[in-house]
């Protein structure tokens, strides 16, 4: 058996994006699902702001089984963790840091990646185990300058950034040390076929500034 946690956290810095989905049937998770897996960005994010986002979990990782990497999005409180975590959640991302949150993603070896808004919060974050952590929200006003702020003091602080990158800045963030990057709008709207071309231009915008 694999080291669960070690092993998604590694798969999720290796594609270095993520779709942040709210996705109201499986049937459209899955089309945003092929897209992503097929221009090389095979993480998703499932927000659980929809009530059946367990059951689309579920769901696709029935489907897609280690083809896809499929977590839970806006988990707020320990009870959402667990009901993720028993739907197939990989992985867990808030827009907070919730000690029991982190409690029951580290008895569980989930990678959980909660929102902090300060170097304090963020290191106590880091402290019970967390995975990533997420510039969120104040990314979206300070951009690429917030994941250069955490990374000055602790450079090997993993960061995942969201909100406010497209294909002109992605580059940006990646300079200024965001390690994952999220995406909505790029890779959840139009057919999978649309999603693809964005995925493999992310994909390779990563590859590239990593390979420099």
């Amino acid at each position: 058996m694999k080291m669960q946690k070690m092993e998604i956290t590694r798969r999720m810095y290796e594609a270095g994006a993520l779709a942040v989905v709210r996705a109201e049937t499986l049937e459209r998770a899955s089309e945003i699902a092929e897209g992503c897996i097929k221009g090389g960005v095979p993480v998703m994010e499932m927000s659980f702001t929809l009530n059946n986002a367990g059951e689309v979990i579920k769901g696709l990782r029935e489907k897609y089984g280690d083809d896809l990497i499929v977590g839970a999005g806006t988990v707020l409180d320990a009870e959402t963790a667990r009901h993720a975590v028993l739907c197939g959640a990989q992985f867990v991302i808030a827009p907070n840091y919730d000690e029991g949150v982190a409690k029951v993603c580290n008895r569980y070896q989930i990678p959980y990646a909660p929102g902090c808004t300060s170097v304090t919060e963020a290191v106590n974050a880091l402290s019970m185990g967390a995975a990533f952590i997420k510039a969120f929200p104040i990314s979206d006003f300070y951009g690429p300058k917030l994941a250069k702020v955490f990374k000055t003091p602790i450079p090997t602080m993993p960061i995942m950034a969201s909100g406010g990158i497209n294909l002109e800045n992605l580059e940006t963030w990646l300079e200024s040390g965001a390690d994952v990057c999220g995406f909505g709008g790029l890779l959840t709207k139009g057919t999978s076929e649309d999603i693809a071309a964005n995925a493999k231009k992310i994909h390779d915008i990563i590859a590239a500034f990593r390979n420099k």
